[in-house]
């Protein structure tokens, strides 16, 4: 059965006030794109096409409008509330209708993935996950601040914990979760956190006692950015900035990466296209993948 995904936009993001007083974290502008582009292009490049979006009761009008119901795009978008930020792991009770008997994809609103060939590789190959639990780590310079994994030399997961205060590695859990159909019912079974949440981090504690969770590691050549304070919305601007000017390529582009997947043809994306003002730099970046 296909992988159906899911993208958490919801949550206060108060560590952006004042510019997220009156609109969505996911609306604000990564260098040319809503930050939402971003994780729906990462689901997308793993093949998903059902996806779920889950945010505020304020914000998700607003998300919906932007996005429709992404058959522009040759995928299927849906929309849920989630009424109170009552943590990561809600999102899969929110989800139950919607993801049905399927495994699942959960992604963060605010993370952002850009890797080569072998990056788009690894999570095609999650989004084949018949068993078990999939979570990706990346090498960070304060661990303290994520979750974190520990894992020996075969990548077998030997620990997860959030925000520890003395880590086991230095390998930050990224925003970037695959599950199978079982994510549910042991969404329900985990307890609120001390902070009122229900944590991700306990689903996966879950798999890691069932021994069945699995750690891909994400090397040189992928780049991992979480976009929730001023200045990382800055960094990931500059990177996209930097990337895009280079190689002549848009970064976290739904519209190319539907054409790439042939999820649509060459007249939609002219249609699509035809929204965009004429010296609209997002608009020449995709002008240059019809051309070629």
């Amino acid at each position: 059965m296909p992988m159906k995904g899911i993208i958490l936009a919801g949550g206060r993001a108060t560590r952006l006030y004042p510019v997220t007083k009156v609109t969505s974290k996911q609306l604000l502008p990564i260098y040319n794109k809503p930050m939402i582009y971003y994780p729906l292009s990462t689901l997308m490049e793993a093949g998903i096409r059902d996806i779920l979006i889950i945010s505020t009761p304020h914000d998700l009008p607003l998300i919906e409008e932007l996005l429709g119901s992404g058959e522009n795009l040759g995928i299927n978008l849906m929309y849920k509330e989630q009424i109170n930020p009552n943590g990561l792991a809600e999102a899969f009770i929110i989800a139950e209708e919607f993801i049905g008997t399927s495994p699942c994809s959960l992604i963060l609103g605010d993370n952002l993935f850009f890797g080569s060939g072998n990056f788009k590789k690894t999570i095609k190959q999650a989004a084949d996950i018949k068993n078990g639990a999939e979570i990706f780590a990346y090498k960070v310079d304060k661990p303290e601040s994520y979750g974190v994994v520990e894992f020996d030399d075969s990548y077998e997961v030997l620990s997860i914990e959030e925000k520890p205060t003395y880590p086991k590695s230095n390998h930050a859990v990224t925003g970037l979760y695959f599950y199978d159909n079982d994510v549910i019912e042991i969404a329900k079974s985990i307890a609120p956190s001390d902070r009122g949440e229900l944590e991700i981090t306990d689903v996966n504690s879950c798999y890691l006692e069932q021994k069945k969770l699995y750690v891909s590691l994400l090397g040189t050549g992928t780049a991992w950015l979480d976009t929730g304070t001023h200045d990382s919305l800055i960094e990931a601007s500059s990177f996209v900035r930097t990337i895009e000017n280079r190689q002549g390529t848009p970064i976290g582009s739904p519209e190319a990466i539907a054409f790439e997947n042939k999820w649509i043809d060459h007249n939609s994306i002219s249609e699509l296209l035809e929204s965009y003002a004429y010296d609209n730099s997002y608009r020449e970046l995709l002008l240059k993948i019809l051309n070629n």
